[in-house]
């Protein structure tokens, strides 16, 4: 079983497994139906497609953010219609180191779907050898029942966010200092914050480092607090669900995810905003 992460020479080995998932989560913030044309276009051999708006975002329930967190229901939903039963081994992809993949990562294991790994390298990875077999146009599987249940406790919401012992902002240090906000209605971070940007995960060529590495890193900003008793946040509890991943590959026990992060949080202009450094 994969947890966190797969290499693709271990998927090209299974891509006839049928109890293997490939799922697609290609995305792009600015244009919403970019990830589905590319997939249309050429994917990896039996790829499904989820949108990180229409499958990995839901009436708002528990946030009220830009990508509110679908409902335990909903999910379980969705997750049949992919074809997800507790057989199967998921493998999520995307073509930006893993960070739209990485909700889709989060959610599973959420709903306590440990079967779940992202594709270090992603798409790239894949196409840079060319024997590995790729396909185009559309694709569903075939549906199941998934029987998963919400891990509430590993989702927190803006009410709890001025208790935690540490606040974990994963988005651009210019975004977080506030020197730049190209999506939400305010520039800046939630008071108290720090903040260790998602792509500091990967190394020059788009893989993520070692777990020795990534506990290294990781070590500098945790301190003395318990890895579980953190939260995440992002802009829309999108990339910050990269951190939970990399912590989560370099063995640390699950930190939580606030999932309205930074979009739901400076939607009403009485809560406090922070900019520079803290």
């Amino acid at each position: 079983m994969y947890t966190t992460l797969i290499d693709c020479e271990t998927l090209a080995e299974n891509l006839e497994n049928p109890d293997w998932i490939i799922i697609d989560s290609r995305y792009d913030l600015m244009d919403g139906e970019a990830g589905r044309a590319a997939w249309l276009e050429s994917h990896i051999a039996g790829a499904i497609y989820a949108s990180v708006s229409e499958d990995l975002s839901g009436i708002p329930g528990t946030d009220r953010g830009r990508h509110p967190m679908p409902s335990a229901e909903t999910m379980v939903e969705t997750f049949s219609r992919f074809g997800i039963d507790s057989s199967k081994q998921v493998v999520v992809y995307d073509d930006i180191g893993g960070a739209f993949a990485a909700r889709l990562w989060w959610m599973l294991r959420y709903m306590q779907h440990e079967a779940v790994a992202v594709l270090d390298g992603g798409w790239s990875g894949w196409v840079s050898n060319e024997s590995r077999a790729v396909e185009f146009g559309g694709k569903e599987n075939s549906a199941v029942v998934f029987s998963g249940a919400a891990k509430s406790d590993r989702l927190a919401v803006v009410e709890q966010i001025t208790e935690v012992p540490l606040l974990i902002d994963s988005r651009d240090p210019d975004r977080y200092q506030g020197k730049l906000e190209p999506i939400d209605r305010a520039a800046g971070h939630i008071p108290g914050a720090m903040n260790h940007f998602w792509k500091l995960n990967l190394n020059e060529e788009g893989h993520f480092h070692s777990p020795v590495q990534l506990a290294e890193n990781f070590n500098q900003i945790l301190k003395d607090v318990a890895a579980e008793d953190v939260v995440f946040y992002c802009g829309s509890g999108v990339t910050a669900c990269h951190n939970l991943l990399a912590m989560a590959h370099a063995g640390f026990a699950e930190p939580r995810l606030y999932g309205g992060s930074w979009s739901e949080w400076c939607s009403d202009p009485q809560r406090p905003v922070a900019t520079g450094l803290i």
